[in-house]
């Protein structure tokens, strides 16, 4: 195998969209998921994310980076005025209809209406879920973490609720990922099929299995 070896100064060289895609791939696959938010109008917006990221059991919460907010900084801006949004899990049946939400659209176009995917409600929670996604949370937002260094903010959240086609759970409280058809996302734009190859135990120390030398 040939190496190669790059450095920060190669990177502040290469052309902004080279670095960009660069840069968000090489931490490999991200999960692909929109989030739902609603303004004080009643204005649904949907927004494609791959930073959402698991942040503890208990209490359930989940982040997500927000990158700075300018124009298009609608999932935010409503997540601040109503406190709750949604996560959805994207699949393989409406993946360029997901890719789509990216654009940037004027706040009073919805992208559920413009990308042709289905608002879905359930009483008591105004931020709309997408009817389309097999796993659905419903998040309340509960710390909102400034990154200085870049202008991101670590938006995090605590789930509420959880729609899912009871297929998808396992008997063990595991998320079967293959059957909800989740897909993951590589840089910006490429999705990808993930297959689970292995489960194993919990790790203890006195139980290692005996590994092959390298």
């Amino acid at each position: 195998m040939s190496e190669l070896h790059l450095t920060n100064a190669h990177l502040e060289n290469y052309g902004r969209f080279y670095r960009a895609n660069l840069v968000n791939s090489i931490t490999g696959y991200k999960p692909a998921m929109l989030i739902g938010t609603q303004n004080k109008e009643g204005q649904s917006n949907l927004a494609i994310f791959s930073s959402v990221v698991h942040l503890g059991a208990d209490p359930a919460l989940v982040g997500f980076i927000q990158r700075p907010v300018g124009v298009s900084g609608d999932t935010f801006r409503n997540i601040m005025a109503n406190g709750v949004y949604t996560i959805n899990h994207v699949h393989e049946g409406f993946i360029e209809k997901a890719h789509y939400t990216s654009a940037k659209f004027e706040s009073n176009v919805s992208e559920f209406e413009a990308c042709k995917l289905t608002p879905y409600r359930i009483e008591g929670f105004s931020a709309p879920f997408v009817q389309e996604s097999r796993v659905r949370l419903g998040m309340e937002m509960v710390e909102i973490i400034p990154i200085s260094h870049n202008n991101t903010k670590l938006v995090i959240g605590q789930i509420r609720h959880i729609l899912l086609d009871q297929q998808c759970l396992e008997e063990d409280g595991n998320i079967n990922l293959d059957k909800a058809g989740s897909v993951c996302i590589s840089g910006l734009e490429n999705y990808h099929r993930v297959h689970k190859l292995k489960s194993f135990p919990y790790a203890k120390v006195e139980a290692l299995p005996e590994f092959d030398s390298l």
